[in-house]
């Protein structure tokens, strides 16, 4: 088993230190244009992964252009338009609305608050995150997609389980120059090496400072269950 460093915070650093070395390029894999199609390809990632959304909003970009296309174009539509997207049927109805919202109530152009983007259809704290980060060079919090939760838990850097408050215990221990670049840094591991259901432990940077290590730990701290 790894030995974490203590204070939470110096843990949170020389991992963020030691991927940064490991990931030099790490950045964002949604490929977008502008704040609305980011938006969108956000909207679509929950629960599907960013190279299947990649691939559906290629063509779906060059179809819909602008707030309007998509708030006034047929549910069942642009639904078949994302029919290999997981729940395309609810991010086509959480399209259309957040589009007609932003039609009606900012102008046509994404809003750049935590509040108002919180207020549109299909819009959690995470998909704000992003949005403000990517979209308006805005950096008030981490975004807490399943990757960063499953490797915050497994290496000690917080006990909780649910996103919002896991990214309350990282604001305070992770620099807030690297509330960003945490997150992507996290993605880029979890999809090498610390995978959700075989984690490559033996060729981890972090194994020696991870408290979830599997060569000697029993526990996955992330499911809180025997390996």
């Amino acid at each position: 088993m790894g030995t974490p460093l203590e204070p939470r915070a110096e843990q949170a650093t020389e991992v963020i230190d030691r991927l940064e070395e490991a990931y030099p390029d790490s950045t964002i894999s949604l490929r977008y244009s502008n704040r609305l199609e980011l938006l969108i390809a956000v909207i679509l990632s929950a629960q599907c992964t960013d190279e299947r959304v990649n691939k559906e909003t290629k063509h779906l970009f060059e179809k819909y252009d602008g707030a309007e296309d998509y708030a006034t174009v047929d549910q069942d539509e642009l639904a078949e338009d994302l029919n290999s997207i997981t729940y395309y049927n609810s991010k086509a109805e959480y399209i259309r609305d957040s589009c007609a919202t932003i039609l009606e109530d900012h102008d046509g152009e994404v809003p750049d608050t935590m509040d108002e983007l919180t207020e549109l259809s299909g819009v959690g704290r995470k998909t704000a995150n992003v949005v403000l980060q990517h979209g308006h060079d805005i950096v008030e919090g981490i975004v807490v997609d399943t990757h960063v939760q499953r490797l915050s838990r497994r290496l000690g850097l917080t006990e909780e389980e649910y996103p919002e408050r896991i990214e309350q215990d990282l604001i305070e221990i992770v620099p807030e120059d690297d509330w960003q670049q945490f997150t992507h840094l996290c993605i880029d591991h979890g999809r090498a090496t610390c995978t959700a259901q075989n984690p490559d432990c033996a060729d981890c940077v972090l194994a020696d400072i991870c408290p979830s290590e599997k060569g000697d730990s029993e526990i996955d701290l992330a499911a809180g269950e025997p390996w």
